[in-house]
């Protein structure tokens, strides 16, 4: 074990060593938005993709405001969990359990393997689909193959830095399918600036409050502090780190505008509800033809996967980190955790055929009360002048991060009186 320990910190010191003396230009700017970029394609899922083209095919750019919302807020917790893994001298599941006792992380742990978990299925179910689409090869074998794929890439000696190129060949792919088709259907600027007017047009209530709670996930976000000590950063580093956690945020919302801009000029006009992946795949037409189809499966496997990677990574890493198993992404006991998570969601699958309404049901009625309790833990601690010293937060962290906190509990209040009381 002390080994394998030895081994990450020489990996961590490589990677902090690139990161201070990489090259100029693109290439440099690159190398500094691994955590970020990862955060955002763990959020960009299968279920963000398809609220995206709805909401913009059935309410054109009405709804735009609600991407800002989102993207702004979990902006704000992914900085601060960036400072937090920076300025901590521990992971911030350990410094929880400094603060209120081991119970607290071991509920924080559990509550984001159950969010994970609820959200796994789901993932697993867009690769597959994904993949079916252009080989006409059942779904269900493509749900096993990518999640043996999954565990496979676990076991490579330098999983961090596979990962992250992984997700950022990913993002970029789906940014550029859907960034040329823009260009190409020229929306109306008038119709895209009316957008950030908040309203709720009739009906579209439910999808707003969708749309955001898949876009502000404040377990990805809390993750942002175990990516920044995994590729070992340091305080004279910080700036670079707080820029690549707010702009991998940037990011996913600049991809979801695009989505949701291009089905609302698309889609709409032509009455399309989007109802399954093809029709989804009539946002690229404009761009692609004949091979729109091909071109959007290819980037809604794209973001299936990252997720279901990423997600996994997320729910197991802190599952272990909760039961004091550790936090390294190279110690065995992360490993089998995640592949726990991963295992978990391909069951699901599989077994439910793609509809474990039950499961998710009783995962997201746990975690109810579990994702405003880490917003309160992440406030208090990137707050705390003894472990955050001169990174503690400042006025406009705060202000932003009460409102996220009082959105959490309005959601958290919506989905109890959904799962208890309707």
């Amino acid at each position: 074990m002390e080994e394998m320990v030895m081994k990450d910190k020489e990996v961590n010191a490589s990677i902090s060593g690139n990161h201070q003396n990489g090259g100029n230009g693109f290439l440099k700017f690159l190398k500094i938005l691994g955590p970020g970029l990862i955060t955002s394609a763990l959020v960009l899922g299968p279920g963000s993709i398809t609220l995206n083209s709805k909401i913009g095919a059935i309410y054109g750019t009405e709804l735009v405001w609600s991407i800002i919302v989102a993207v702004i807020l979990m902006a704000c917790y992914t900085e601060m969990a960036a400072r937090i893994g920076i300025a901590g001298k521990d992971t911030f599941i350990n410094l929880v359990k400094e603060k209120w006792g081991k119970w607290a992380g071991i509920i924080i742990g559990i509550g984001a393997f159950l969010v994970c978990s609820s959200f796994q299925a789901g993932n697993a179910i867009g690769t597959g689909i994904a993949v079916e689409a252009i080989t006409g090869i059942s779904s269900k074998v493509w749900i096993i193959v990518g999640t043996l794929l999954g565990v496979a890439l676990l076991f490579l000696t330098q999983f961090y830095k596979v990962l992250e190129k992984l997700m950022l060949a990913l993002v970029i792919l789906m940014l550029f399918a859907f960034l040329i088709t823009l260009i190409i259907v020229k929306p109306s600027i008038v119709d895209i600036f009316s957008g950030f007017v908040p309203r709720f047009p009739e009906g579209s209530m439910a999808l707003v409050i969708a749309l955001i709670a898949t876009s502000f996930s404040i377990v990805g976000a809390i993750y942002q502090s175990y990516l920044v000590r995994e590729k070992g950063v340091g305080r004279k580093e910080v700036q670079e780190s707080k820029f690549e956690a707010i702009f991998g945020i940037f990011l996913l919302g600049f991809i979801s505008f695009l989505i949701m801009i291009t089905a609302a000029t698309v889609l709409k006009p032509e009455g399309i509800l989007v109802n399954n992946a093809i029709e989804m795949a009539g946002i690229l037409k404009p761009s692609f033809g004949s091979f729109a189809v091909f071109i959007f499966v290819l980037g809604l496997f794209g973001a299936s996967y990252s997720s279901l990677i990423g997600n996994a990574t997320i729910g197991g890493g802190l599952l272990a980190d909760g039961l004091g198993l550790g936090h390294q992404l190279s110690s065995m006991k992360v490993k089998i955790a995640i592949i726990i998570v991963m295992l978990f969601g391909s069951f699901i699958a599989l077994i439910f055929d793609g509809n474990p309404v039950n499961l998710i049901t009783f995962a997201q009625g746990v975690t109810i009360f579990v994702v405003p309790f880490i917003a309160i833990a992440i406030l208090v601690i990137a707050n705390s002048k003894e472990i955050m010293g001169d990174l503690k937060n400042k006025l406009f962290s705060n202000v932003l991060g009460i409102i996220g906190l009082l959105l959490l509990i309005y959601l958290a209040f919506n989905n109890f009186k959904n799962i208890f009381l309707s």
